[in-house]
């Protein structure tokens, strides 16, 4: 059987054992490589409730308290409000946890290339270290969110590198690196409550967790297997300055099938220019929209309202809840992500219909309070990751496959900013809604 090559579109034998390596150890790169980059980002929406009880604590008890995160087993008792609220939302958090990610993502698709990726990597991997560091060895809210804001940018830069990078190689990577982000979800999400549920402190399991931003940089520079025309750094004549050659075919087609090749013939070389980008980013709209939306419904859930379904006679306190909430999501979103080898779905906008009418049960139930019990909302937030997870793949699966060659590397990155623009606005949707709830 012939695969295409992802660099020029040549058809490549899988029988060579070589060939057969790179493209097993490429899937297996770009999944470490999703994998690693949303891990900080899921572990800071996760330990999102703890980051506001520690800010309770300070400001009731203690100015200087000696651990990051004091415990948040019980209730919150400080409020009068029928539910257990936190004084701050947690959509603070995921404000500081998505804005940052949402501006680089509407600026760098336009001048990003300029760096090469080997740069951006190391770049993503100091700010999710510094992200773990700040957070594990705060000693005041402020402080934690500035950790929050670094795993945003880490996360926001990777995601839209690392989704341009896909178009250098078979585009079955965007399988991996699509089911590599949603394993960050389940493994960020598990692996906090499961390590805090045992009894270690959450400082203690974010400092285990840098682990995480090593893996990274290992991914990329030992894992994947480039192509001869990745663009790379090279010596002048002199051999004395380096710089970066992107080659003399700039934004040509990377992953173009045998058959695409047939129907487009030869491919206009040259960068884009921003009047073009522009244009590309209008007809991108079709994708980025309904994306948004989905983002939209299922983070005004996550962040809005799951703080609010407490259910005081469960076995789980409302901090433990809350952090499993966040785990079942996750496990959707896992599941979704990796659906893309065996089930396709063109049709995103049903995704965004039938997110939305999630979000108006739960919006109802937090209000009406009629659900019964936690495993109930267990398995409506399950899926609503599913239908989150599905959306995102195919969104990006679609764009790389229907996108012209030419315009596909920047494509693949400022499409990216559709999550992240549906997230902010429900963080922002959010606050108001939480104080709402908690003044009743």
């Amino acid at each position: 059987m012939d695969r295409t090559d992802g660099v020029n579109g040549d058809p490549i034998s899988t029988s060579s054992f070589g060939e057969r390596i790179s493209f097993w150890r490429n899937i297996c790169g770009f999944w470490l490589l999703g994998l690693c980059n949303n891990f900080a980002y899921v572990v800071m929406l996760s330990a999102a409730h703890d980051i506001l009880k520690q800010q309770e604590t300070q400001n009731t008890t203690s100015p200087t308290p000696t651990t990051a995160f004091p415990e948040a087993l019980g209730g919150n008792s400080s409020n009068s409000s029928r539910y257990d609220c936190n004084p701050v939302s947690t959509a603070a958090v995921l404000l500081a946890d998505i804005l940052p990610t949402l501006l680089i993502k509407v600026a760098a698709p336009f001048f990003i290339h300029k760096f090469p990726y080997g740069f951006r990597v190391l770049l993503c991997v100091a700010t999710a270290t510094a992200s773990f560091l700040l957070v594990s060895f705060s000693s005041a809210v402020g402080m934690s969110i500035l950790g929050v804001i670094f795993a945003s940018i880490s996360a926001g830069l990777g995601e839209l590198s690392f989704l341009s990078l896909t178009v250098f190689f078979n585009r079955t990577v965007v399988g991996g690196w699509g089911s590599g982000t949603g394993g960050a979800g389940v493994a960020g999400a598990l692996l906090y409550s499961a390590l805090t549920q045992a009894g270690l402190s959450p400082r203690v399991t974010l400092l285990v967790m840098l682990v995480v931003p090593a893996a990274m940089a290992v991914s990329y520079f030992f894992l994947l297997v480039f192509p001869p025309s990745f663009p790379q750094w090279h010596c002048n004549e002199g051999g004395e300055e380096l710089s970066w050659d992107r080659g003399p075919q700039e934004r040509r087609p990377l992953i173009m099938d045998e058959e695409e090749e047939e129907e487009k013939g030869e491919t206009h070389a040259g960068a884009l220019t921003c009047k073009e980008k522009l244009v590309i980013l209008r007809g991108l709209l079709k994708f980025i929209i309904p994306l948004a939306i989905v983002y939209f419904a299922e983070y005004f859930i996550n962040q809005g309202l799951l703080e609010l379904l407490f259910f005081p006679g469960y076995s789980l306190s409302h901090a433990e809840q809350y952090r499993w909430y966040q785990t079942v999501y996750q496990i959707g979103v896992f599941v979704s992500r990796s659906s893309l080898f065996c089930l396709k779905i063109r049709k995103v906008w049903i995704l965004s219909a039938l997110q939305c009418v999630n979000a108006l049960l739960l919006f109802f139930s937090v209000y009406y309070q009629f659900l019964p019990n936690a495993p109930v909302v267990f398995a409506i937030v399950t899926y609503e990751g599913l239908l989150g997870g599905a959306a995102y793949v195919n969104t990006f699966y679609f764009i790389s496959k229907e996108t012209e060659n030419r315009e596909r590397e920047f494509a693949m990155a400022a499409a990216s900013v559709g999550d992240s623009f549906g997230i902010a606005l429900s963080g922002l949707t959010a606050i108001p809604l939480h104080n709402y709830f908690c003044s009743l």
